[in-house]
């Protein structure tokens, strides 16, 4: 069709944005389904490795690879399907087997995907999944304890999900093979709503795992919390007495020490306890959109996580927190001990300008009276010239004498004062230099 309202030039990104709610659509599946589910993390040099390590795959089986910059993939390969999906701090693979008539569990999607392939997938495992959906009128699941022998007899968990159109299980336990297990019955699913559904339980049992990380990192800091809280609690005290002995200066350094000792620990921890609350949101969220209605006698998957998950993540809202308010508190403290110290500081600056300003009072007073001093000394020195001078004279001249001391007398008052009037005009010349 052509565009008779043609746009202004697009933005570089509208595409791949406008694209990316397609991006990682749910695959619709054809039931009865067996399905795995691995999560890896991975370090930097592992996730280079991943996208050759799927090239590699589709080369085998001959069909078009991922771009390179691609971050998800699905396609069908023979016998089974393939969804694989990196995320910020782990990579998803999902492989499904359709329209099965095996038992669940008794053989797993896993046995379908090539083994010296699997075997090399770069990362660490961090979950690890299998599911199954059957038709719920299957005769091997007419109750409860039925069901519970597809997982080695532990109690399970679960619900009517999807507005009843299916009923999911499981333990949320690691079984002897190293995998936990899901089961749906299928009272009337439709393909997309099959895919959907068990994205959905797959997403919750990788994001509670990856929530739960902070958890032990948070009973770790709980001891350095509670030292660090002690520490700043005789800090504060010391600061609060008003014993002139306590040294301010050395106050401060603990603080700033201990300042920077939980600066370090909130900025190693910050991501992951952020991480938790991110994950946990997104359980949360997952589980709200399986709608679950209750089975009598059957704990659901949202109580499950509630009572068993919850906790744990709260304890690591709890120790976030405290640092945070920890931070704050000797933030306060500093301020307060800082404001002390420039108080002390400014006072004895105060007090040393004082004793300066009489330094120079002193010195003052002294430099006038060896000013008076060197007045008279002056005087003394050109008057005696003058009598010199006088007796000169007398000596040379051929009439009468001059009263060498009657001048020299006169002299002395004359002398004083133009000595005084010079000194007196030098003066005022340097302070008039001063100010400008």
């Amino acid at each position: 069709m052509t565009n008779l309202f043609p746009t202004p030039e697009d933005h570089p990104q509208r595409f791949k944005l406008h694209n990316e709610v397609h991006a990682r659509a749910p695959i619709a599946l054809k039931l009865p389904v067996i399905s795995t589910f691995l999560a890896l993390t991975l370090s930097g040099k592992e996730k280079k490795l991943e996208h050759a390590h799927i090239v590699n795959l589709c080369d085998k089986y001959g069909i078009t690879p991922p771009k390179k910059d691609a971050s998800h993939f699905s396609a069908t390969l023979d016998s089974f399907q393939i969804r694989w999906e990196q995320h910020a701090e782990f990579s998803s693979y999902n492989f499904n087997v359709q329209n099965t008539s095996e038992a669940p569990f008794s053989k797993l999607a896993l046995e379908y995907v090539p083994m010296d392939w699997f075997k090399q997938l770069p990362g660490k495992t961090i979950v690890s999944a299998h599911a199954a959906i059957i038709e719920e009128n299957n005769p091997t699941l007419s109750n409860t304890e039925s069901i519970s022998s597809f997982f080695s007899g532990n109690p399970i968990v679960g619900a009517k999900v999807t507005g009843t159109a299916a009923k999911a299980f499981t333990d949320f336990k690691i079984h002897s093979d190293g995998f936990s297990r899901f089961l749906v019955l299928d009272h009337n699913l439709k393909p997309g709503q099959a895919g959907r559904l068990l994205q959905r339980l797959f997403e919750i049992e990788v994001y509670r795992v990856m929530a739960l990380l902070a958890f032990p990192i948070a009973r770790k800091m709980t001891p350095e919390l509670n030292k660090a809280d002690k520490q700043l609690r005789t800090i504060t005290t010391a600061m609060a007495e008003a014993s002139s002995n306590i040294d301010d200066g050395k106050l401060l350094d603990e603080l700033t020490t201990l300042a920077a000792e939980v600066e370090n620990h909130i900025s190693t921890h910050h991501y992951r306890f952020s991480a938790a609350s991110a994950y946990y949101h997104l359980v949360e969220q997952r589980i709200e959109d399986l709608r679950e209605e209750r089975i009598q006698g059957i704990q659901t998957i949202g109580e499950f996580m509630k009572r068993r998950l919850e906790p744990a993540i709260n304890t690591c809202v709890s120790t976030a927190g405290r640092f945070s308010l920890l931070s704050k508190r000797i933030n306060n403290a500093g301020q307060l001990l800082r404001t002390r110290v420039d108080i002390t500081i400014e006072r004895q600056n105060q007090a040393l300008l004082t004793s300066m300003d009489s330094r120079a009072k002193t010195q003052l007073r002294l430099q006038e009276t060896v000013e008076g001093l060197s007045i008279v000394a002056i005087t003394s020195y050109v008057v005696s010239l003058i009598g010199s001078i006088t007796k000169a004279v007398n000596a040379s001249t051929y009439g009468g004498e001059i009263n060498t001391s009657l001048v020299t007398g006169l002299s002395i008052p004359i002398v004083l004062l133009i000595v005084a009037l010079g000194v007196r005009r030098i003066h005022k010349k340097i302070l008039n230099d001063n100010d400008d």
